[in-house]
């Protein structure tokens, strides 16, 4: 086996093999968007985050400090789960705790607790009071945050994940053919990179020099966030992600 390739247990019939995509695919194993980083399958068109390719057994969170989480590659039981990191629903491979019912997505789950490019530092919070940049409102009870050093810049995890449902709706819920998806639709749907631009006017109505700083600040905040919950958090994506934010 090639040093770049993997064999897995959710595609037998082929090797998977690594490479790097500047644009965005829906993961089979987890069922989420992704960009960046992926293993894949080109013959049967088949995609994986590199969290879902190469899962932890079991993994701990420091949000959850009695809770251990197992890799699953389904949902258990019968009842819809829903991830504790987002709001959004489980419907691939996920990690569980057993003995509290907690769920997260593979990328939510290893979600970084630090952003940090040297201009913007934004940390990972459970809960926070603040408002939140998208929706306007203080609080989710189900969503983490991610949140700036200097407490200006708050987005809820939930509402990147909506932003990019309502842009890449094609690729959350498409149907037909999947190879048709990924080469035609994923190139037209690099131009939907969710933007705040619209959002964070609405929260600034007096110095137009401050908003417009303010809303390039948080602009650049929301492009580590949405590398982070696409499940490749590095300043490479984070520019993809900022060039696409800007045509």
């Amino acid at each position: 086996m090639k040093y770049n390739e993997i064999a897995h247990f959710s595609h037998p019939q082929h090797k998977l093999r690594y490479e790097y995509s500047e644009f965005p695919f829906k993961c089979d194993g987890c069922k989420e968007v992704g960009i960046g980083s992926r293993y894949k399958c080109t013959i049967c068109d088949y995609d994986l985050h590199m969290h879902c390719a190469i899962p932890s057994p079991s993994i701990t969170h420091p949000f959850y400090t009695k809770c251990s989480f197992q890799f699953l590659s389904r949902p258990p039981g019968s009842v819809p789960r829903y991830c504790n990191a987002c709001e959004k629903d489980i419907t691939g491979f996920m990690y569980h705790c057993r003995s509290c019912g907690f769920d997260l997505h593979p990328c939510c789950a290893k979600l970084p607790m630090v952003l940090d490019d040297g201009d913007v530092k934004l940390y990972l919070y459970r809960k926070i009071s603040a408002t939140c940049h998208r929706c306007g409102r203080k609080g989710r009870n189900r969503s983490w945050s991610y949140r700036s050093t200097c407490k200006k810049y708050n987005l809820h995890v939930a509402c990147v994940k909506e932003m990019l449902v309502d842009s890449w709706h094609e690729l959350y819920f498409g149907h037909g053919d999947h190879n048709y998806n990924n080469n035609y639709n994923n190139r037209k749907l690099e131009n939907r990179i969710p933007s705040l631009k619209g959002t964070l006017q609405t929260h600034h109505k007096k110095s137009k020099g401050k908003a417009q700083k303010c809303c390039e600040m948080a602009g650049l905040a929301l492009q580590f966030i949405i590398s982070a919950v696409l499940g490749d958090p590095t300043t490479l994506i984070a520019g993809v992600v900022g060039s696409l934010m800007s045509k």
